[in-house]
Protein backbone atom coordinates (compact mmCIF):
# COMPACT_ATOMS: atom_id res chain seq x y z
CA UNK A 1 0.00 0.00 0.00
CA UNK A 2 2.95 2.39 0.98
CA UNK A 3 4.41 2.24 -2.72
CA UNK A 4 1.29 2.77 -4.21
CA UNK A 5 0.92 5.67 -2.30
CA UNK A 6 4.10 7.10 -3.51
CA UNK A 7 2.86 6.42 -7.01
CA UNK A 8 -0.07 8.61 -6.07
CA UNK A 9 1.92 10.99 -4.67
CA UNK A 10 4.10 11.18 -8.05
CA UNK A 11 1.48 11.24 -10.34
CA UNK A 12 0.04 14.14 -8.28
CA UNK A 13 3.05 16.25 -8.16
CA UNK A 14 3.93 15.34 -12.13
CA UNK A 15 0.14 16.34 -12.92
CA UNK A 16 0.60 19.77 -10.80
CA UNK A 17 4.07 20.42 -12.24
CA UNK A 18 2.35 19.89 -15.87
CA UNK A 19 -0.20 22.48 -15.06
CA UNK A 20 2.48 24.72 -14.00
CA UNK A 21 4.36 24.27 -16.89
CA UNK A 22 1.13 25.18 -18.91
CA UNK A 23 0.12 28.14 -16.66
CA UNK A 24 3.53 29.85 -17.01
CA UNK A 25 3.67 29.50 -20.85
CA UNK A 26 0.48 31.34 -21.17
CA UNK A 27 1.87 34.16 -19.22
CA UNK A 28 0.66 33.19 -15.70
CA UNK A 29 2.10 33.96 -12.57
CA UNK A 30 3.57 31.03 -10.69
CA UNK A 31 3.93 32.79 -7.52
CA UNK A 32 0.23 33.65 -7.75
CA UNK A 33 -1.06 30.26 -8.40
CA UNK A 34 1.16 28.67 -5.99
CA UNK A 35 -0.80 31.24 -3.34
CA UNK A 36 -4.47 29.59 -4.49
CA UNK A 37 -3.35 26.89 -4.80
CA UNK A 38 -2.29 26.67 -0.59
CA UNK A 39 -4.91 28.73 0.44
CA UNK A 40 -7.76 26.52 -1.38
CA UNK A 41 -5.34 23.41 0.47
CA UNK A 42 -5.50 24.97 3.86
CA UNK A 43 -9.40 25.47 3.22
CA UNK A 44 -9.96 21.99 2.31
CA UNK A 45 -7.80 20.16 4.55
CA UNK A 46 -9.04 22.43 7.64
CA UNK A 47 -12.39 21.40 6.66
CA UNK A 48 -11.76 17.62 6.75
CA UNK A 49 -9.72 17.55 9.96
CA UNK A 50 -12.74 20.05 11.46
CA UNK A 51 -15.71 17.35 9.77
CA UNK A 52 -13.65 14.38 11.53
CA UNK A 53 -12.60 16.41 15.02
CA UNK A 54 -8.96 15.37 14.51
CA UNK A 55 -7.91 18.90 14.67
CA UNK A 56 -5.04 19.04 18.02
CA UNK A 57 -2.76 21.54 17.26
CA UNK A 58 0.33 22.23 19.96
CA UNK A 59 3.25 24.77 18.81
CA UNK A 60 5.45 22.18 17.62
CA UNK A 61 3.23 20.90 15.17
CA UNK A 62 2.51 24.20 13.77
CA UNK A 63 5.89 25.64 13.28
CA UNK A 64 6.72 22.50 12.00
CA UNK A 65 4.25 22.10 9.49
CA UNK A 66 4.58 26.32 8.59
CA UNK A 67 8.48 25.12 7.75
CA UNK A 68 7.92 22.43 5.89
CA UNK A 69 5.41 24.68 3.90
CA UNK A 70 7.59 27.69 3.56
CA UNK A 71 10.51 25.65 2.57
CA UNK A 72 8.12 24.07 -0.69
CA UNK A 73 6.87 27.49 -2.08
CA UNK A 74 10.93 28.64 -1.45
CA UNK A 75 12.10 25.70 -3.31
CA UNK A 76 9.36 26.03 -6.28
CA UNK A 77 10.32 30.19 -5.99
CA UNK A 78 14.05 28.94 -6.73
CA UNK A 79 13.52 26.63 -9.05
CA UNK A 80 11.38 28.91 -11.17
CA UNK A 81 14.19 32.29 -10.62
CA UNK A 82 17.13 29.35 -11.82
CA UNK A 83 15.66 28.96 -14.49
CA UNK A 84 15.94 32.70 -15.73
CA UNK A 85 19.04 32.95 -14.60
CA UNK A 86 21.00 30.19 -16.02
CA UNK A 87 21.04 26.70 -18.79
CA UNK A 88 18.05 25.17 -18.41
CA UNK A 89 19.58 21.81 -19.66
CA UNK A 90 21.19 22.01 -16.31
CA UNK A 91 18.92 23.04 -13.80
CA UNK A 92 16.27 20.14 -13.44
CA UNK A 93 18.97 18.10 -12.89
CA UNK A 94 21.27 19.35 -10.80
CA UNK A 95 17.76 20.27 -8.35
CA UNK A 96 16.90 16.96 -8.59
CA UNK A 97 19.69 15.62 -6.86
CA UNK A 98 17.97 17.02 -3.44
CA UNK A 99 16.44 13.62 -3.14
CA UNK A 100 19.95 12.39 -1.79
CA UNK A 101 19.61 14.54 1.49
CA UNK A 102 16.37 12.73 2.60
CA UNK A 103 17.56 9.36 1.30
CA UNK A 104 20.99 9.63 3.18
CA UNK A 105 18.76 10.76 6.28
CA UNK A 106 16.70 7.45 6.44
CA UNK A 107 19.83 5.61 6.97
CA UNK A 108 21.98 7.61 9.03
CA UNK A 109 19.24 8.83 11.19
CA UNK A 110 16.11 6.92 11.37
CA UNK A 111 18.59 3.82 10.99
CA UNK A 112 16.33 2.09 7.60
CA UNK A 113 18.20 -1.00 6.34
CA UNK A 114 18.26 -0.90 2.81
CA UNK A 115 19.95 -4.04 0.60
CA UNK A 116 22.43 -3.41 -2.03
CA UNK A 117 19.52 -4.49 -4.81
CA UNK A 118 17.73 -1.63 -3.40
CA UNK A 119 20.24 0.85 -3.47
CA UNK A 120 21.22 0.16 -7.02
CA UNK A 121 17.70 0.80 -8.02
CA UNK A 122 17.77 4.20 -5.61
CA UNK A 123 20.43 4.97 -7.58
CA UNK A 124 18.88 3.81 -10.96
CA UNK A 125 15.61 5.72 -10.42
CA UNK A 126 17.40 9.03 -9.16
CA UNK A 127 19.85 9.04 -12.04
CA UNK A 128 16.73 8.30 -14.52
CA UNK A 129 15.06 11.47 -12.88
CA UNK A 130 18.28 13.76 -14.03
CA UNK A 131 18.61 12.54 -17.09
CA UNK A 132 14.99 12.51 -18.24
CA UNK A 133 14.62 16.07 -17.68
CA UNK A 134 18.12 17.04 -19.30
CA UNK A 135 17.84 19.01 -22.08
CA UNK A 136 21.01 20.00 -24.06
CA UNK A 137 19.42 21.83 -27.14
CA UNK A 138 18.14 24.46 -24.49
CA UNK A 139 20.26 28.04 -24.83
CA UNK A 140 20.02 31.27 -22.73
CA UNK A 141 22.40 33.77 -21.50
CA UNK A 142 23.75 32.50 -17.77
CA UNK A 143 24.44 34.43 -15.10
CA UNK A 144 26.63 31.83 -13.35
CA UNK A 145 26.97 33.18 -10.07
CA UNK A 146 22.83 34.16 -9.48
CA UNK A 147 22.26 30.88 -11.21
CA UNK A 148 23.98 28.52 -9.03
CA UNK A 149 22.86 30.36 -5.91
CA UNK A 150 19.29 29.79 -6.63
CA UNK A 151 19.80 26.09 -7.81
CA UNK A 152 21.99 25.57 -4.38
CA UNK A 153 18.66 27.43 -2.33
CA UNK A 154 15.88 25.51 -4.50
CA UNK A 155 18.26 21.89 -3.44
CA UNK A 156 18.69 22.71 0.45
CA UNK A 157 14.48 23.66 0.37
CA UNK A 158 13.67 20.37 -0.85
CA UNK A 159 16.07 18.41 0.79
CA UNK A 160 15.09 19.73 3.99
CA UNK A 161 11.40 19.43 3.52
CA UNK A 162 12.02 15.72 2.89
CA UNK A 163 13.73 15.68 6.16
CA UNK A 164 10.90 17.38 8.13
CA UNK A 165 8.41 15.24 6.67
CA UNK A 166 10.16 12.21 7.42
CA UNK A 167 10.60 13.51 11.09
CA UNK A 168 6.95 14.42 11.61
CA UNK A 169 6.02 10.78 10.80
CA UNK A 170 8.75 9.51 12.70
CA UNK A 171 7.30 11.35 15.55
CA UNK A 172 4.12 10.13 15.02
CA UNK A 173 2.57 13.42 14.54
CA UNK A 174 -0.91 13.77 12.74
CA UNK A 175 -0.42 14.46 9.23
CA UNK A 176 -3.52 16.33 8.54
CA UNK A 177 -2.56 18.80 11.36
CA UNK A 178 0.71 19.39 9.37
CA UNK A 179 -1.20 19.46 6.35
CA UNK A 180 -3.05 22.25 7.60
CA UNK A 181 -0.28 24.37 9.24
CA UNK A 182 1.68 23.32 6.33
CA UNK A 183 -0.54 24.90 3.82
CA UNK A 184 -1.15 27.96 6.24
CA UNK A 185 1.96 28.65 6.69
CA UNK A 186 3.00 28.74 3.06
CA UNK A 187 -0.24 30.75 2.37
CA UNK A 188 1.08 33.34 4.85
CA UNK A 189 4.39 33.00 2.94
CA UNK A 190 3.44 33.16 -0.63
CA UNK A 191 0.98 36.44 0.69
CA UNK A 192 4.09 38.07 1.80
CA UNK A 193 6.18 37.38 -1.34
CA UNK A 194 3.30 38.73 -3.85
CA UNK A 195 3.21 41.81 -1.90
CA UNK A 196 6.80 42.41 -2.16
CA UNK A 197 6.84 41.63 -6.02
CA UNK A 198 3.87 43.51 -6.97
CA UNK A 199 3.15 41.51 -9.29
CA UNK A 200 -0.10 42.18 -11.62
CA UNK A 201 -2.98 39.38 -10.50
CA UNK A 202 -5.30 37.41 -12.51
CA UNK A 203 -8.73 36.41 -12.29
CA UNK A 204 -7.57 32.56 -14.11
CA UNK A 205 -4.99 32.33 -11.94
CA UNK A 206 -7.35 31.47 -8.71
CA UNK A 207 -9.41 28.79 -10.85
CA UNK A 208 -5.50 26.70 -11.73
CA UNK A 209 -4.63 27.47 -8.49
CA UNK A 210 -7.53 25.82 -6.84
CA UNK A 211 -7.35 23.18 -8.99
CA UNK A 212 -3.57 22.66 -8.24
CA UNK A 213 -4.52 22.91 -4.84
CA UNK A 214 -6.90 20.06 -4.58
CA UNK A 215 -5.09 17.59 -6.42
CA UNK A 216 -1.66 18.63 -3.98
CA UNK A 217 -4.32 17.31 -0.73
CA UNK A 218 -4.29 14.10 -2.23
CA UNK A 219 -0.75 13.83 -3.50
CA UNK A 220 0.60 15.36 0.29
CA UNK A 221 -1.73 13.11 2.01
CA UNK A 222 -0.66 9.88 0.49
CA UNK A 223 3.60 10.95 0.51
CA UNK A 224 2.67 10.87 4.23
CA UNK A 225 1.24 7.73 4.07
CA UNK A 226 3.77 6.44 2.47
CA UNK A 227 6.47 7.99 4.42
CA UNK A 228 4.95 6.65 7.51
CA UNK A 229 4.45 3.07 7.01
CA UNK A 230 7.39 2.42 4.07
CA UNK A 231 11.02 2.73 3.74
CA UNK A 232 11.65 6.67 2.83
CA UNK A 233 14.68 5.77 1.01
CA UNK A 234 12.80 4.52 -1.90
CA UNK A 235 9.94 6.28 -1.04
CA UNK A 236 11.74 9.76 -1.82
CA UNK A 237 13.30 8.07 -5.37
CA UNK A 238 9.68 7.05 -6.22
CA UNK A 239 8.17 10.53 -5.59
CA UNK A 240 11.32 12.08 -7.97
CA UNK A 241 10.05 10.41 -11.18
CA UNK A 242 7.11 12.63 -11.51
CA UNK A 243 9.10 14.12 -14.14
CA UNK A 244 7.79 11.27 -16.16
CA UNK A 245 4.61 12.42 -16.14
CA UNK A 246 5.58 16.05 -17.36
CA UNK A 247 7.62 14.31 -20.09
CA UNK A 248 4.42 11.93 -20.71
CA UNK A 249 2.04 14.71 -20.78
CA UNK A 250 4.69 17.07 -23.11
CA UNK A 251 4.32 14.02 -25.47
CA UNK A 252 0.52 13.86 -25.06
CA UNK A 253 -0.32 17.88 -25.27
CA UNK A 254 2.41 19.63 -26.84
CA UNK A 255 3.30 16.61 -29.24
CA UNK A 256 6.86 16.59 -28.31
CA UNK A 257 8.79 13.28 -29.42
CA UNK A 258 10.79 11.58 -26.83
CA UNK A 259 14.63 12.40 -26.89
CA UNK A 260 16.66 8.55 -27.18
CA UNK A 261 18.00 9.29 -23.78
CA UNK A 262 14.86 9.89 -21.99
CA UNK A 263 13.66 6.77 -23.86
CA UNK A 264 16.56 5.27 -21.49
CA UNK A 265 15.86 6.72 -18.49
CA UNK A 266 12.51 5.77 -18.62
CA UNK A 267 13.18 2.11 -18.83
CA UNK A 268 15.95 2.91 -16.51
CA UNK A 269 13.37 3.90 -14.39
CA UNK A 270 11.14 1.10 -14.30
CA UNK A 271 14.41 -0.95 -13.79
CA UNK A 272 14.73 1.05 -10.84
CA UNK A 273 11.14 0.70 -9.23
CA UNK A 274 11.65 -3.59 -9.95
CA UNK A 275 14.82 -3.34 -7.83
CA UNK A 276 13.55 -1.57 -4.88
CA UNK A 277 10.60 -4.71 -4.71
CA UNK A 278 13.33 -7.69 -5.26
Amino acid sequence: MWVAAAFITMISFGTNNTIFKWSTGNGLSKLHIQFFFYFVAFIVSFGYGAMNGILHFNLFTILLGSLIGILNANGNIQMSKAFEKGPASLTSPLIGTNALFPILSAGLIFHEKISLLQWLGIVFMLGSAMVIQYSPSSKRNTSYLPWILRVALAILSFGILGILMKTSTYLHINSVNILISMYGGGSVYLAVCSLLQKEKWRRNEAGVGAMVGIISVFGYAAYFFALQFGAASIVFPIVSLNCLIVVLAGCWIYKEKLKLYQIIGVFSAVLGILLTKI
